[in-house]
């Protein structure tokens, strides 16, 4: 059978649970995939953090043939033999597929006494640092705490008894033999401390990979993987009067390449550049990305939609990627003026913002991601439904994020504000059912999307073949 791009089929479902069992701390908060795409992590809303490792499976079922393990899928990430070449095939070769491979406790619930503040256990984000000799390393962050995690497969002693097989027993006077043939995870914790009383919404390992930025309300901070205890400030917004506060930080992002330069957005929908080579203190920026609003559009909600979700560079680092609440757009790094696309993911839903707005919808953060090479584009949206989008502006593809996906037809992608009126199906949203979190495999056509407990993987098998 033959597959044009586009045609995306659900792969595997993750951490799944029946419906009636789920409770509000099975509810995934972060998806991520590794640099090489061997391993998925996963975090939640009760602190808990899960690793998936890449297994290739023959397409003819999962008990014919020969796998790879965790154990050397791990081995090759480690030391740079990925199995990530071996693209996902539609018939015959290999697909894949992720078990689990660990979890633990990344952040428990705690009260901060001296504001009477509940701080909660929430993963608001996680990233992959390079790994260290036969260790990963993971940062993951709630609300207040940042924390560098190492994980590390090592021997450990396992007692045999020998003497049951002999007929002796343990009475006869043997002692068993300890063998170091287990293995197993040890996690080891640095914890990075934030030194200021706001909501971290994001953090971005550098280029380097030997530093990270943390982004909070009113502050931005550079910090250093081996440094536990100390911070730089790069970017300061917060006022001497915070009653003349106009805007706060919503995400921050690191270029690919450049270790200088970032990326940060605030909540009047504007994307700024900042070099590190030009100041120490980056609250002047280098570059702005933003687009006036329409005046006749303007209304109360205005800039609560207007407020930016996420943002991300492509994997050179020439285009921006930004979200919010009702529209994704795509810039060119080199044209401040206005992006290359812009693209209504929810203008259907601008009649009823004042509901939204009462039921809190309208505070939800979709946020975004970029496909290996760089040509496509995608972001959530509600009725389980996720978008992925070409770059260059000719088809929106819709699939549902589901045991049975319901794919909507490829359509062009919308091009104008407002115009045409809605279908009955995209004015009817479930606002409970919505893809808030997704990730694209760094090489493979692969996405995985969070939706509530579950985290789903999709392949695009028009573009198995296809690398970046």
């Amino acid at each position: 059978m033959t597959t044009s791009p586009g045609d995306w089929r659900l792969l595997q479902t993750l951490s799944d649970k029946p419906a009636s069992e789920v409770v509000d701390g099975d509810v995934v908060s972060a998806v991520e995939f590794d640099p090489s795409g061997d391993y998925l992590a996963t975090g939640d809303r009760a602190g808990r953090v899960r690793v998936f490792a890449k297994s290739d499976v023959p397409s003819t079922g999962l008990d014919s043939g020969a796998r790879s393990t965790p154990g050397s899928v791990m081995r090759s990430a480690l030391f740079g033999r990925s199995t990530s070449n071996d693209k996902a095939s539609p018939s015959g070769g290999k697909t894949v597929e992720y078990r689990q491979w660990h979890e633990y406790q990344s952040h428990e619930a705690e009260f901060d006494y001296l504001k009477s503040l509940e701080i909660e256990e929430k993963i608001n984000c996680l990233r992959w640092c390079k790994p260290i000799n036969s260790a990963f390393l993971m940062l993951t962050t709630n609300d207040k705490t940042i924390k560098l995690w190492k994980l590390q497969e090592r021997k450990r002693p396992v007692a045999i008894v020998e003497g049951y097989s002999n007929g002796k027993g343990l009475g006869g006077g043997e002692a068993p033999d300890v063998s170091q043939r287990g293995v197993g995870w040890v996690v080891l914790q640095a914890r990075l401390l934030e030194r200021d009383a706001y909501h971290i919404n994001s953090i971005s390992l550098n280029s380097d990979c030997e530093h990270f930025v943390s982004a909070d309300d009113l502050r931005i901070n550079l910090w250093n993987l081996g440094v536990s205890n100390t911070s730089f400030n790069v970017v300061d917004i917060k006022p001497d009067n915070m009653e003349e506060l106009t805007e706060v930080i919503t995400a921050a992002c690191c270029h690919p390449t450049q270790c200088n330069t970032f990326l940060w957005s605030n909540s009047r929908g504007s994307v700024k550049l900042a070099d590190m080579r030009c100041k120490a203190l980056c609250d002047d920026h280098a570059k702005v990305f933003e687009e006036e609003d329409d005046p006749s559009r303007r209304s109360f909600f205005s800039e609560i939609i207007s407020s930016i979700a996420d943002i991300k560079f492509s994997s050179d680092g020439r285009y921006i990627l930004s979200r919010d609440y009702m529209c994704l757009k795509l810039w060119d790094v080199n044209m401040e003026s206005r992006p290359l696309r812009t693209i209504y993911v929810h203008e259907q839903l601008r009649g009823k913002l004042c509901d939204l707005y009462e039921n809190d919808s309208i505070f939800d953060k979709f946020q975004c991601a970029f496909s290996g090479d760089n040509n496509r584009i995608m972001t959530g949206s509600y009725n389980n439904f996720f978008h992925v989008y070409d770059r260059n502006g000719r088809q929106d593809k819709c699939i549902e994020a589901t045991k049975k996906p319901n794919k909507k037809p490829t359509r062009p992608m919308p091009k104008l504000r407002g115009k045409g009126s809605p279908t009955k199906e995209e004015s009817d949203m479930d606002l409970d059912k919505k893809v808030l979190h997704c990730s694209w495999h760094p090489s493979m056509p692969l996405v995985a999307v969070g939706v509530l407990n579950t985290v789903y993987v999709f392949s695009d098998d028009g573009q198995a073949g296809a690398g970046p």
